[in-house]
């Protein structure tokens, strides 16, 4: 076992005392409970993770690793709350320098936990080599779907479509409606119980084993190597 329900219990504190005054008071229990653990689960994941891919990362460094800060950046929030209340590990690309970048991502809160694969948010050339890819492969896309939807993957949970075709591209195309996808990203949906179980670490790399197939498919429109 890497995370124990002790995290749980962390974050659901965290979510009900989103302050520095709490927190600090915690913190020896956030690095136990939390950045320890993460630390250890990137490690046991790096190996197998290189077998489905050598050229995605998985880094255990404290300070810009595959473990994203808990600190949020409230500079032009509204909220103000000082801290995530979630654990977001990344594995990029190492063409990557940040989370836009292709790569897998494992998300664990009290709300939700998933498995993401794919390019959340990339810049506008990315986007446009994958719209490109989606219009001028579209038998490969759409196996790809079939694909995903069997292994109980959605490539809806967390999208965002333009209201009309992107510059360049026909409403009349039969993929324009995944070419107006402004992110290209599966997710696989977790129940917390699978983050605390023994098999927490095998479970996910399955996961990513699903996904392949969707990652080199994103790679490749970028001309990467994957």
């Amino acid at each position: 076992m890497v995370f124990s329900e002790e995290l749980i219990d962390f974050l659901v504190g965290l979510s009900a005392n989103n302050e520095r005054e709490w927190f600090n008071a915690r913190k020896d229990v956030y690095e136990t409970v939390l950045r320890e653990p993460a630390l250890e689960y990137i490690r046991q994941v790096g190996g197998p993770l290189a077998d489905i891919s050598p050229h995605i990362r998985a880094s255990d460094r404290k300070q810009g690793g595959s473990l994203m800060r808990i600190y949020r950046d409230v500079r032009f929030s509204r909220d103000k709350s000082p801290y995530k209340t979630n654990v977001g590990i990344q594995f990029r690309h190492e063409s990557g320098k940040d989370v836009h970048a292709p790569g897998y991502y494992v998300h664990i809160s009290i709300e939700e936990c998933f498995i993401g694969a794919g390019s959340w948010m990339p810049d506008r050339d990315a986007l446009l080599a994958y719209r490109r890819a989606v219009s001028e492969h579209p038998r490969e896309w759409l196996a790809l779907k079939e694909l995903a939807e069997k292994s109980e993957w959605s490539i809806d949970g967390h999208h965002d479509m333009l209201k009309r075709p992107p510059r360049g591209f026909s409403a009349d195309d039969p993929m324009i409606d995944d070419i107006k996808r402004k992110h290209f990203i599966v997710t696989h949906r977790m129940e917390i119980e699978d983050v605390t179980a023994p098999d927490f670490v095998d479970y996910t790399i399955d996961r990513f084993k699903e996904s392949r197939e969707w990652m080199a498919f994103l790679a490749k429109a970028i001309g990467l190597p994957f």
